[in-house]
């Protein structure tokens, strides 16, 4: 487990180095400055010295088969880049009834409409998809790691079995939904470059494909 502390205000960090007497496979790592999640992310990337990599935010959940039945997928399938089910939280861990379903595979048109791939549901073979770094955005990096690789060629496939849990916390990046937009509009134009008409026709397809995500359940 490699765990950036990007400048908690907490003893976060100062638990971490007690486990990691206990448990030589954790490897905390603090960083100088708040550098946000892509810095955090891309930090945790370069030190890591296995063949497969996966994500997990510090307020989401992994189900404790989560890697095992994943791991499996993506082998027995020859997969490169894999994405899960997830179940809602509230802010304090009680459940909800909410599970995000997700498709069987996506490509890289399928993903501009609709940004369906959890963070902490990912994992990624490094010996197929070479190395992977997030672009420095304060929002949407990891979206924009995903549309990388999958405009390279990859299809990013689906384990239909929320194995992940995904906290909705007040306050935070994802929460602003008007914020969340504008991030996505500046994806489509700054990043990805596509053009006004097109970024409106995905753009489109994304805020209905997240209606039907949050509220139409």
């Amino acid at each position: 487990m490699l765990i950036v502390d990007d400048c908690s205000r907490d003893n976060t960090y100062e638990l971490l180095l007690e486990q990691s007497q206990v448990d030589n496979r954790i490897r905390p790592i603090r960083l100088s400055t708040n550098r946000g999640p892509a810095v955090a992310r891309n930090t945790s990337i370069t030190q890591a010295r296995g063949r497969y990599i996966a994500f997990v935010d510090s307020d989401d959940l992994w189900l404790p088969h989560k890697l095992e039945k994943q791991l499996a997928f993506m082998k027995n399938h020859n997969i490169s880049f894999s994405f899960t089910e997830y179940s809602i939280i509230k802010e304090d861990g009680s459940e909800t009834s909410s599970i995000v379903k997700i498709p069987k595979k996506i490509d890289y048109i399928g993903l501009l409409k609709n940004t369906i791939i959890g963070c902490s549901t990912v994992m990624i073979d490094l010996e197929k998809a070479g190395i992977v770094q997030m672009p420095n955005l304060r929002a949407r990096q990891d979206t924009a790691l995903w549309l990388n690789l999958l405009k390279k060629g990859f299809i990013a496939y689906g384990l239909q079995e929320p194995l992940t849990k995904y906290r909705k916390v007040k306050g935070s990046v994802s929460s602003n939904k008007l914020k969340m937009m504008r991030q996505n509009w500046r994806l489509y134009r700054d990043i990805e470059k596509l053009s006004f008409l097109y970024a409106t026709w995905c753009f489109m397809n994304y805020a209905w494909n997240g209606l039907n995500k949050n509220f139409l359940k």
